[in-house]
Order: C-alpha cells, then sequence, then structure tokens
C-alpha cells in the first residue's frame, strides 16, 4: 500500500482498506476523549462490533455508518460511489447523448 502525491492511497485491498478505515476511526475515537463503551453506545452497536471493527477492520456497512453518524462524519460517505466529472466538453456531449443503462449487459 502506498500514497500518491496527492495523498490518495495505491494499490489498496479491501482488507487493507478495512484496517485503515479501523485506525481513523480509532484516532477520531482518541481525540474526542472516548471509550470504546461511550462510541458503542452512541451508535447503537454492540461493544464487541466496535473492538472487533478496530481491532480487525471487519464491519457491516450498516455498523460502519452508524458509527459515522456517531462521529458526526456520515457526510463524508456521501462521495463514495458518485459518477467521475466528466473531463471534457466532449465527454459531456458523449455521456448526454447515450440514454442511462437500467442494466448491465456481462
Amino acid at each position: 500500500m502506498g500514497m500518491d502525491a496527492a495523498g490518495s492511497l495505491l494499490f489498496v485491498s479491501p482488507m487493507e482498506m478495512g484496517k485503515l478505515l479501523a485506525e481513523r476511526l480509532r484516532a477520531l475515537r482518541l481525540v474526542k476523549g472516548w471509550t470504546r463503551k461511550t462510541l458503542a453506545k452512541r451508535a447503537g452497536i454492540s461493544s464487541a462490533s466496535l473492538k472487533r471493527f478496530e481491532n480487525f477492520g471487519k464491519a457491516s456497512l450498516e455498523l460502519v455508518l452508524k458509527i459515522a453518524h456517531a462521529l458526526d462524519r456520515l457526510d463524508e460517505l456521501d462521495k463514495i460511489f458518485r459518477s467521475s466529472v466528466p473531463q471534457s466538453l466532449a465527454e459531456l456531449e458523449q455521456r448526454a447523448a447515450q440514454p442511462a443503462r437500467q442494466r448491465g449487459r456481462i
């Protein structure tokens, strides 16, 4: 795992991303001075689930969303899975000319 000049992650596996998010979560929790029990209670999750996420980076999407909400970071997840911004007028016109797909074809 590495980072480019802009600080973006390169070649990160899902497992590595889970661990990285867990490290960030733990750091945010500690900056707030919260124990695991405090964050778990505020997020409406079990302390065991929070501990598993912090230690192994494994959690359900629902659990991550609840934790993000408790830490006032839910808005940061709004950027996930958004369409990329067209880089040129030609690309914008090409996208506008193509009908939006309702299903995949492969």
